[in-house]
């Protein structure tokens, strides 16, 4: 599919050869330029300031990350410390999204299985596999959409919050993808967009893409989603997520938790969708999962004009965690998990790991 014609088929990365670009989201939607990225410190600051986000998209940027970090170089033991090193790097830039260290991880066995090739060779290798994840992730998209589109009946009105298409993913998106499917489909008459803030992904971002797609929305302040589901205006409501607990505790934006309160409150079906990737056997709640905090300055500022009294305080977690009894499916590649999740999480991975049947 060529993205200039089939929005469906954008991504918010490309591979130029001997380079990686980024969009630059931090300007959207009024600004579309392409951020170049040469080396793994490029990337790593891409990543850190948002410029490139969503779990997904950040895993693939990590992947490309380090596949820069050996290029163009001969001797072995230089091609060790700088992957070493592009590993440390960009492995600190996010704590909550378990996407980075997965995709790092894989990274670092799949260098570690060269050992004793050219340099060149190992490079090359990792720049391919770097494509390879890419386009994994697009296919798990994809396959998340047509089996998170079952869960819809026709003219639905949904709610999401943050952003979770094509721009926080390699390409198509998690919740705004299975959204995007549902669509298609004729299920979906409407979306909620909440703005989310304090850095507006909603209204900036998921805006944006549905705007692109052809999707009739709606963006309301995050305090409207209560009054949106008493009045009946929401039938569901679908998020993505940075990091699933074992137990199927979700970790995504904020606010995150409290729509799943809202929509337990009034009947409204939530679900969360991400791939196997965001799941993390390792931590068994969400009491365990990292809760990064950003600057306060993003409270107390938007897009740089001051809305608070200078020398005001703020606090800014950047996610939540949602408890997994308030989540009715996790929408995956390999299909819906149900509760418990404990055991369909398991049956998941034993799924993909089997492979095709």
């Amino acid at each position: 599919m060529n993205p200039n014609t089939d929005p469906s088929a954008f991504s918010p990365l490309r591979w130029q050869g001997d380079h990686l670009e980024l969009l630059e989201q931090t300007l959207l939607p009024t600004r579309e330029e392409w951020l170049p990225c040469r080396r793994p410190e490029d990337v790593a600051d891409a990543i850190r300031r948002l410029a490139v986000r969503g779990a997904p998209a950040i895993g693939v940027a990590a992947a490309y990350g380090l596949a820069l970090a050996t290029r163009n170089l001969d001797s072995p033991e230089k091609i060790e410390q700088e992957f070493a090193s592009a590993a440390d790097l960009l492995g600190a830039t996010r704590p909550t999204a378990v996407n980075l260290r997965w995709a790092i991880e894989r990274v670092r066995r799949e260098f570690a299985a060269t050992a004793g090739r050219p340099a060149k060779e190992r490079a090359d290798h990792l720049v391919a596999l770097a494509l390879t994840m890419h386009e994994e992730d697009v296919r798990a998209n994809r396959a998340m959409g047509e089996h998170g589109a079952t869960l819809f009946a026709a003219g639905d009105r949904v709610l999401t919050h943050c952003n979770t298409g094509a721009l926080a993913t390699a390409g198509y998106g998690t919740a705004l993808g299975v959204i995007q499917s549902a669509f298609r489909q004729g299920k979906v008459s409407e979306v909620w967009v909440d703005e989310t803030r304090p850095l507006l992904q909603g209204a900036r971002l998921t805006a944006w893409e549905l705007s692109r797609l052809g999707i009739p929305y709606r963006i309301a302040t995050d305090s409207s989603v209560g009054t949106l589901m008493a009045q009946g205006l929401v039938d569901r409501a679908i998020v993505g997520a940075d990091r699933i607990a074992a137990n199927g505790d979700a970790a995504n934006k904020i606010g995150t938790y409290t729509v799943a309160v809202l929509a337990a409150r009034h009947g409204v079906p939530f679900y969360v969708a991400a791939p196997l990737s965001t799941i993390d056997p390792h931590t068994p709640s969400g009491a365990e999962i990292p809760i990064e905090q950003r600057s306060a300055e993003e409270v107390a500022e938007v897009f740089g004009v001051r809305v608070a009294p200078k020398g005001a305080r703020a606090i800014n977690f950047a996610f939540d965690v949602t408890p997994a009894e308030l989540i009715a499916g996790i929408v995956t590649e390999v299909g819906v998990l149900l509760p418990p999740y404990g055991e369909s999480i398991q049956q998941a991975f034993a799924q993909r790991k089997a492979g095709p049947q």
